[in-house]
């Protein structure tokens, strides 16, 4: 196996292009076990460690651009505010020690159904920049995921960056897993309220062969919500909305049977949790006084 450390961006993408099967590391914690377990052997391991602009990110007025290695501990601490829904999966993320290494762009070069960061960036509706020394290009994040640990990236791709709008209303994500840390997800949750656009998305991991959205549920919500003048008047939702919301997310589900959990136990807790994180963020919507207690779990 060769080592490949390119000491810049241009340096990273010419050694991608000659060899495309390279596989790229940046904090390891999913490239480093499957090669421990001999689940892996590449030729070439591609180290991006000495990319310094990857480590970087950037925030403007409407989107943040986050560089592929930023580490889950940077985005808890400094980018909370302006993207709430990443900061709580990043929360649910392994040890300490993992979410120092881990990175958004290793999630994604994974995408692993199971993957943390997934659920919070299709609710929030992030793009991929995607770069090779062809040119740049951004991948909406509902068309990154191809299937089972398969994504849209050209062999000579590397993700540069994550461009994701600023939140401009209350964001959840939520997860339950076999114990209440360092577990991969049985199934997790993401919700996002966009006032700006009076729409509502959502994110689902861990529950179908690739991540998804509900889109029927997003539908069903987004219309009820216009019609019910409820963006307006910030009124409570009346339990059999949010009952149909959860139905209509179970209803997104294609889950397995494994060792983790069922497919009918996938299915139900993708419920709970999207009537549960429905209700903490429009509670947040309507105000301070009113809200429940809520955030980022696992159970």
């Amino acid at each position: 196996m060769d080592f490949l450390r390119p000491t810049g961006w241009a340096d990273a993408l010419a050694a991608k292009a000659e060899h495309p099967a390279a596989v790229p590391i940046a904090g390891g914690t999913d490239v480093m076990v499957e090669i421990n377990f001999d689940q892996r052997r590449p030729e070439h391991l591609l180290d991006l460690g000495r990319v310094d602009e990857l480590t970087e990110w950037e925030t403007g007025e409407e989107y943040v651009r986050l560089g592929a290695a930023v580490p889950y501990t940077r985005i808890m601490e400094r980018l909370r505010p302006e993207l709430p829904g990443l900061a709580l999966a990043a929360h649910t993320v392994g040890s300490p020690q993992i979410r120092h290494r881990g990175t958004v762009g290793g999630n994604l070069g994974a995408a692993s159904p199971a993957g943390d960061c997934h659920p919070a960036l299709l609710a929030a509706g992030a793009e991929i920049e995607a770069a090779s020394v062809r040119g740049t290009r951004l991948i909406p994040v509902d068309e990154f995921y191809t299937g089972v640990k398969r994504n849209a990236l050209a062999p000579d791709e590397l993700i540069r960056a994550v461009r994701i709008r600023r939140a401009d209303g209350p964001q959840q994500f939520s997860k339950v897993g076999t114990r209440n840390a360092m577990v991969i997800a049985v199934c997790a949750f993401g919700l996002a309220l966009h006032p700006a656009t009076r729409t509502v998305r959502t994110g689902i991991g861990s529950a179908a062969p690739t991540p998804v959205r509900a889109h029927a549920a997003e539908d069903f919500l987004n219309a009820a919500l216009a019609e019910g003048g409820f963006w307006e008047s910030g009124r409570a939702l009346p339990p059999s909305l949010a009952g149909q919301f959860a139905e209509l997310c179970s209803g997104a589900c294609a889950p397995i049977d494994d060792v983790r959990g069922s497919a009918a136990y996938r299915r139900h807790a993708v419920g709970v949790m999207a009537r549960r994180t429905l209700t903490w963020t429009w509670d947040e919507f309507r105000g301070p006084g009113r809200s429940t207690e809520g955030g980022a779990s696992c159970a």
